[in-house]
């Protein structure tokens, strides 16, 4: 995947597949046998409170508490989501309403033809990965930004936001850019803290730009068209990457012994101009897939669905010519089998979303809940705030998916009572989650980081400690939060791409 390392030497989430699939929000450590004692019997308490229930209300109450503590116990998410909804189903409304909701879930929540654009997305970023291109946008990235102040960090942010896009993964792109990045900026005199956070930052806005995993689920999740949905991320994405970028540009101004400048001279040799165009011929294959990809829905020649065959296409031509004498079909076959595996889990998941609501209006708990939301009399921009905070605390133990699986449901309709754009709240919800996955004390990407920057070959020497770690997250973790409220105050620029190609393309169909 990257200079120092090989796909098939890295975790299987590193290689591509999106982190949700994992249990639990891709949790490493299991339970021990204390928790899980305390977990089942947990669960055995919300079981008799499920049978004992006065109201179905409060039926649903202990359901969801039910689902909660299964993911504490690391069960695999679509199992945490459908096994107590088909229980509270059948515990509110009998046999007949549960045989109906097992008959119609699994078709009703896959069906929708604008979700085929989902494997053909896993495919690309899979084949993608296994081409070995994370080497070469990174070298791109490097070489075009290194003469700037905090240049090679700049060019590192760059770098994770197309890779952890095209990959559908920011722990398979933080294991690739943290070996590759971390050791470049400790030879060009960084310190330590600068090169860990700025690893542990770059990857939060591949979600966000296209083709995103996450923006299809949602928009499968929240029933809105797949194509704006895509295209409502990419430039909160494109801005955020930028914003970070522009704080480790002005840290190199402000102190420039972090960024290595007025240290002295380096091991590293900077990039000529020679050098800096030879490295775009590299990508020659990428930069045609985004015309095909973009291009092709910015015209209205394609529907996101048929964009996204088209650039899968595109994808397996490129593998062939790049692996052509390493096996390059075995690298087709094995792309096209991580791909069946990871749609046929997504498509678990989402099938036990979609029990979850049903059980939600099985219960009459949704309309309960959104009254209540609306009683607390908050304003719009109040109750966001508030919901920044409920997901951070949420991201320390969920991943995104599971977060959007458990929230997106209650609080939709809540949410539009006030007035909150379906697209522009996916795109919050979806960059919130990416908050948490890196928010200490249990957020994964610290430690994933601190795994790697433990290795002598990556840590040239430097000892980078999990303090390390914290106190570099707290110099890059108010950038996204003032980004956040940024957005609240400024909704509109999730809709602006969509209006635009709307406009240009004379309409956007959703397949």
């Amino acid at each position: 995947m990257n200079a120092n390392t090989d796909s098939a030497a890295l975790p299987p989430e590193a290689t591509g597949a999106p982190q949700t699939l994992f249990p639990s929000g891709s949790r490493r450590d299991r339970p021990g046998a204390l928790a899980l004692t305390i977990g089942f019997g947990l669960v055995a308490v919300c079981l008799a409170g499920l049978f004992t229930s006065p109201s179905a209300a409060i039926g649903g109450a202990w359901c969801i508490a039910m689902m909660l503590v299964l993911l504490f116990l690391s069960v695999p998410v679509a199992i945490a989501l459908s096994v107590p909804s088909i229980i509270g189903v059948y515990a509110v409304s009998g046999i007949p309403a549960t045989m109906n909701i097992l008959a119609t879930a699994p078709f009703s929540a896959v069906s929708d033809w604008t979700l085929s654009v989902l494997p053909m997305f896993i495919f690309m970023g899979m084949l993608l990965t296994r081409s070995g291109l994370s080497t070469k946008i990174y070298r791109v990235a490097d070489h075009w930004f290194s003469w700037l102040p905090g240049g090679i960090g700049i060019g590192t942010t760059f770098a994770g936001a197309g890779l952890s896009a095209v990959t559908g993964s920011t722990i398979g792109m933080t294991y690739a850019l943290g070996r590759a990045g971390i050791p470049e900026m400790l030879k060009a005199g960084y310190d330590r803290r600068m090169a860990v956070g700025t690893i542990m930052v770059s990857g939060m806005t591949g979600n966000l730009i296209p083709p995103s995993i996450l923006m299809v689920v949602y928009a499968g999740i929240a029933s809105v068209p797949v194509g704006p949905a895509l295209m409502a991320g990419a430039l909160p994405g494109i801005l955020l990457a930028i914003c970070f970028a522009v704080f480790i540009f002005a840290i190199g101004l402000i102190a420039p012994r972090l960024v290595g400048r007025g240290i002295g001279t380096t091991d590293r040799t900077r990039p000529t101009w020679r050098d800096r165009f030879t490295s775009l011929v590299g990508i020659w294959g990428f930069a045609i897939i985004l015309v095909v990809l973009f291009g092709g829905m910015f015209s209205g020649i394609f529907t996101p669905t048929e964009a996204g065959a088209a650039a899968a296409l595109c994808s397996v031509l490129l593998c062939l010519w790049e692996k052509r004498h390493d096996l390059p079909w075995q690298k087709v076959a094995e792309s096209a089998l991580a791909t069946v595996s990871a749609t046929s889990a997504i498509f678990f998941i989402m099938i036990g979303a979609t029990m979850l609501t049903s059980l939600l209006a099985i219960t009459g708990l949704a309309p309960i809940l959104t009254g209540f939301i609306t009683s607390l009399g908050l304003s719009t921009v109040g109750f966001l705030l508030v919901l920044i905070v409920l997901y951070v605390i949420m991201g320390m133990f969920f991943d995104t998916m599971s977060m959007m699986l458990l929230t997106i449901p209650i609080l939709l309709p809540a949410l539009e009572t006030m007035g909150v754009s379906p697209l522009w709240f996916g795109v919050f919800v979806v960059l919130l989650g990416e908050f948490g996955m890196i928010t200490p004390p249990v957020g994964i990407i610290p430690y994933i980081v601190h795994s790697i920057a433990t290795d002598p070959e990556v840590n040239l020497g430097h000892t980078v400690s999990l303090r390390d770690i914290f106190i570099s997250l707290l110099w890059f973790l108010p950038v996204a939060v003032v980004f956040l409220v940024l957005m609240i105050a400024a909704p509109g620029m999730t809709e602006w791409l969509p209006d635009l190609i709307e406009r240009t393309s004379g309409g956007m169909a959703a397949g």
